[in-house]
Order: structure tokens, then sequence, then C-alpha cells
């Protein structure tokens, strides 16, 4: 999975600003740490959608970066981000799955009135977001 570093900065009383380097015009906030990731990997989405993904720098590539650097000292952070492509098209995929595993997820999917398949995608989704 490609992933991006994204800048993450927040001035007092302000919401965290999220910044991506390597993708121009690219940026997200949250008002709270909790979404950053969330928030973060749903701006790469759009805004690369349809378009040529560009080049990542590494780490070190980009901590060398001047105005980067000059960032995290004032209390900015890095975070990667995975890129996740909206490919607005649906694919089957066949899984196997413990019978005991797949009631529980058909039963939590019913709460939550989802399907089987987005509750799935739901739950992958979230653990992505929490790397």
């Amino acid at each position: 999975m490609k992933r991006y570093l994204a800048l993450v900065e927040k001035e007092e009383g302000s919401a965290f600003g999220i910044t991506f380097p390597d993708v121009p015009g690219c940026f997200s906030a949250a008002d709270v740490e909790e979404d950053i990731m969330k928030n973060a990997i749903e701006a790469l989405a759009l805004h690369l959608e349809g378009g040529v993904a560009p080049l990542a720098r590494s780490a070190a590539e980009m901590t060398a970066d001047p105005d980067i650097r000059r960032a995290i000292l004032q209390g900015g952070y890095l975070i990667s981000v995975p890129f996740i492509e909206n490919e607005a098209r649906q694919v089957s995929a066949n899984i196997s799955l413990d019978k005991g595993m797949l009631k529980a997820i058909d039963a939590a999917a019913r709460e939550r009135g989802l399907t089987r398949s987005a509750f799935l995608v739901e739950a992958a989704r979230h653990e992505i977001e929490r790397r």
C-alpha cells in the first residue's frame, strides 16, 4: 500500500492542520487529535481521485527539507498516511472465516443496520486508520 507523509501542525486555539508536502494542494484539518488520521486518509483519497499519485519521499528525505525541519522544531510532526484509492467499483472476494466468527460478524452488522460486506469494509478501514 502506498503511503504519504503528512505534516501535522497546531497553533493554540486552532484545529490541527494537516498538509501533504509531496501532494501540493492537499490539506485537511481536525478539531480533535483522534480525527487526524481519518481526515488525512479522506483528504488524500479525494485529492488524488482519478489522477496520478505523485512520488512520495522517505522520512529521511522529508526531514532533510528545511521547511519541514523548521515545522517539526516548532512542534509539528509527521504521520504516515495510507493512500486508499476510491475506485468506485465493487469487486467480489472469496474469504474463509471460522463459522462462529461469521455469525458474530453477521450479528454485529445487523445491529448496525449494515450488510456483511459493509461491516467488513468499515472494520478494515477502522483498523487501517488506527495504524
